[in-house]
């Protein structure tokens, strides 16, 4: 049974998901490097528990309730009384590996350990475990609060009562899963980081401006969010980063990343988190860069 959760990550995927757990009734111990860096999340967390407060999703008493089940710290102690470990550390192979790394050891042998990977090889990272039948993705969508879905992806090693308890936490968290199998990018971003990068490509050929791309697509496709505005919101270099998973793991040219992206993301313009992508948003309202 899985009472304590353990959040390694408290970005923007970290506190998301340390929010809705404490929300659902879990201990949660969120993890960083940085204790400004948690400052920052629980800030975060309390204002999006205002949010749903004032829409009325939840009640008045339940925001300190969430807020008193939280526990922060810089460091692993403690978690060998963790039931569940989300991995939400920035989407690098190599960082999530030295994680796994540094807390196989400490975890108690019952314990499930599950990655929120949006596009790497839930069986290649499992095998850096000591129990890899134990080991699975759950993929949330951002902003974990307000999405409904949780991808949820087995590793050739992951067995059926992983399965089955990660399952039933994710409706308990009030979430629905789809299940994907042990693909480059899943199901979500195998089709939207795709649509991305063409419309990176649309822009760096001249077919349109920043804002004719995103107004064509939120008019005459009915999307809530232009892509090039959505490649800000999910931050560029994740954007890349799936990318080249996709074209490194399908070997299939259609998924090479478009240069543009590549040039953005080396100049540091990663979208929203560092305040210019493909619009700036160090004014009072974002203004397309190109």
């Amino acid at each position: 049974m899985i009472r304590k959760i353990g959040v390694i990550g408290a970005g923007q995927m970290g506190r998301g998901i340390a929010h809705v757990c404490a929300l659902a009734g879990y201990d949660v111990t969120m993890v960083d490097i940085s204790e400004a860096q948690l400052a920052k999340a629980m800030d975060r967390i309390e204002q999006a528990l205002d949010r749903q407060v004032s829409r009325s999703e939840i009640e008045p008493a339940d925001k300190p309730a969430a807020l008193s089940r939280i526990r922060t710290q810089v460091g692993y102690s403690g978690f060998e009384t963790i039931d569940l470990v989300i991995e939400a550390a920035t989407e690098s192979e190599e960082l999530k590996r030295k994680i796994f790394a540094e807390i196989r050891d400490m975890l108690k042998d019952e314990v499930i350990v599950a990655t929120n990977t949006s596009s790497l090889s839930i069986t290649r990272l499992a095998a850096t475990m000591r129990h890899p039948e134990r080991f699975m993705g759950m993929h949330f969508m951002n902003p974990v609060p307000r999405m409904q879905l949780v991808e949820l992806i087995r590793g050739i090693a992951t067995d059926n009562p992983t399965y089955e308890v990660v399952r039933e936490l994710v409706f308990k968290l009030d979430k629905t899963p789809a299940v994907s199998e042990d693909f480059p990018a899943f199901i979500v971003n195998r089709i939207l980081l795709p649509m991305i990068n063409e419309a990176i490509y649309t822009l760096y050929e001249g077919v349109g401006t920043v804002e004719a791309i995103d107004t064509a697509m939120k008019l005459g496709a009915n999307h809530p969010m232009g892509p090039l505005e959505l490649a800000d919101f999910i931050g560029l270099d994740t954007c890349l980063s799936i990318m080249q998973v996709l074209y490194d793991g399908l070997a299939d040219s259609k998924y090479r990343p478009c240069p543009l992206l590549v040039k953005y993301v080396e100049a540091g313009w990663l979208g929203r988190k560092t305040d210019r992508g493909f619009y700036d948003y160090r004014g009072d309202v974002p203004v397309p860069t190109r």
